[in-house]
C-alpha cells in the first residue's frame, strides 16, 4: 500500500506539473488579472515536493513519524489545491474567467485531483498501519 501510495503521488505530480505548465505557458503570474494567489501557485508544488519527499523518507525508513508528517503535508497541500480549484472553478464556468487560469484543461484538472483523493487515502491508512509516531 505505501509503494502505491507512491505511485499515485507521483502520478498527482505529473498531472500537477502539466497544469503548472499549461498556466505559465498562459501567462502564469504575468497576468494582469488572475484568480490564484502567487504564493499559493508557488506554494502547493513546493509543499507537494517537500511531502514527496517525507513519503519517500518514511518508504526508506519505516519510521511511523515520517508516515505522519507526509500525511499533514497532504492536508496543507489538500487545502491549497481546493482554494486553486474553487477559484478555477468560480472563473471556468463564468463571465468573469480571466487570465492563465482559463488554459487549464478540465480532464487534466480532474486527473490531478482524483489521484490525489487516492494518494491521501493510500497515505493515511499506510500512516495508521504503521502506527503511533
Amino acid at each position: 500500500m505505501a509503494v502505491a501510495a507512491l505511485v499515485a503521488w507521483v502520478v498527482t505530480a505529473a498531472a500537477g506539473a502539466y497544469l503548472l505548465a499549461a498556466w505559465s505557458a498562459n501567462g502564469g503570474p504575468s497576468t494582469k488579472v488572475t484568480r490564484f494567489p502567487a504564493l499559493v501557485v508557488a506554494g502547493h508544488p513546493l509543499t507537494a515536493a517537500l511531502g514527496l519527499a517525507v513519503w519517500i523518507a518514511h518508504l526508506a525508513t519505516g519510521a511511523a513519524g515520517y508516515a505522519w508528517g507526509a500525511f499533514a503535508a497532504l492536508l496543507v497541500i489538500i487545502f491549497q489545491g481546493f482554494l486553486l480549484l474553487t477559484r478555477w472553478l468560480v472563473g471556468r464556468g463564468g463571465r468573469h474567467a480571466r487570465g492563465a487560469g482559463q488554459a487549464f484543461p478540465g480532464t487534466a484538472m480532474a486527473v490531478h485531483g482524483l489521484v490525489a483523493v487516492l494518494t491521501f487515502v493510500l497515505v493515511f491508512l499506510t500512516a495508521i498501519k504503521a502506527g503511533r509516531p
